[in-house]
């Protein structure tokens, strides 16, 4: 992986620069200013300017709902361009700073309301969330990852939400034919990560790809059996990607259509470690998880 065009290297610059700076407003500090109280907020906020939230726990990352308050807003068809609609959840604060955003889109047959458990739950947690309708519920996974980036672009540029998003912070989920998602993320190197959910995709080379990478597959997928198609993806993103197979013990295709307490906690994870950098997530990461709820897990640790 070209590390000098990477996302995650180019945030670990601007994160150096960031503690320089600290460094030299402590070296500054006012006369009468002890060390630890001068070293404590500049350090902090320095550190990881993109965290949102208090620090995670299992029951935090296996909740319902996070810690922030959200509201949601629909997209119609009509306004829509280059996806068919879709509801955005958002969280209701403005002094949090902005937020890392995620579009979502539903699998073959699909329509938004399989993925809307992802919306209320993901945005709780401090992430701006689209989940998309396609524009036909038979459309083909690269029209799927098409129009996924259609959906970030409309959702950092024109929706309601823009200016509570930072741009830079982005990334995309799909389920089932939402395996567009791999191809979305080898269309944008500049996302921060990708989670497709049971995916299906006629490729099977995805050494193209640059971006994080989470694959979910199910144990028992007869439509997608992950000795076809998950397993594959994994195995063709670059060793030297940071990247993770989860495989769910005894669930199967539509496993990700409804809420799931191990997705959600592992999705969650993924998302605040490459969108927000928070690597307070890494422990719930590495060392590789493990459970009833989980068949096999691997990934390339450590990500920090």
């Amino acid at each position: 992986m070209p590390r000098h065009a990477t996302p995650t290297r180019r945030r670990r610059a601007h994160l150096l620069t960031a503690l320089a700076i600290a460094a030299a407003m402590l070296g500054a500090a006012p006369a009468g200013t002890t060390p630890a109280r001068a070293a404590q907020v500049p350090t902090q906020v320095a550190a990881n300017p993109y965290e949102r939230g208090p620090a995670p726990t299992v029951a935090s990352i296996e909740a319902t709902r996070g810690p922030f308050a959200i509201a949601t807003s629909t997209v119609s068809r009509s306004t829509a361009t280059g996806f068919g609609g879709g509801t955005i959840y958002y969280p209701t604060t403005t002094s949090a700073g902005t937020f890392g955003a995620v579009a979502i889109s539903p699998g073959y047959f699909g329509t938004q309301s399989s993925i809307s458990w992802y919306g209320s739950r993901l945005a709780s947690q401090g992430f701006v969330i689209i989940t998309i309708d396609t524009f036909s519920i038979f459309d083909e996974p690269d029209s799927r990852g098409t129009q996924l980036l259609a959906a970030l672009d409309y959702l950092t540029q024109r929706s309601t939400a823009r200016n509570r998003i930072d741009a830079t912070r982005l990334a995309v989920m799909g389920h089932s034919m939402g395996g567009g998602s791999l191809a979305a993320a080898a269309t944008r190197p500049q996302l921060q990560a990708a989670i497709p959910l049971t995916p299906y995709h006629d490729k099977s080379d995805w050494s193209a790809v640059r971006v994080p990478t989470l694959v979910i597959g199910a144990e028992n997928d007869t439509t997608a059996p992950v000795t076809s198609y998950a397993e594959p993806f994994y195995t063709s993103l670059p060793s030297t990607l940071d990247k993770a197979y989860l495989e769910l013990n005894n669930a199967g295709h539509s496993a990700p259509t409804s809420s799931n307490v191990t997705i959600a906690k592992y999705s969650i994870s993924w998302l605040k470690r490459f969108i927000d950098n928070d690597t307070r997530y890494e422990q719930f990461l590495c060392p590789a998880p493990s459970g009833t709820t989980i068949e096999e897990y691997r990934d390339t640790c450590p990500h920090s």
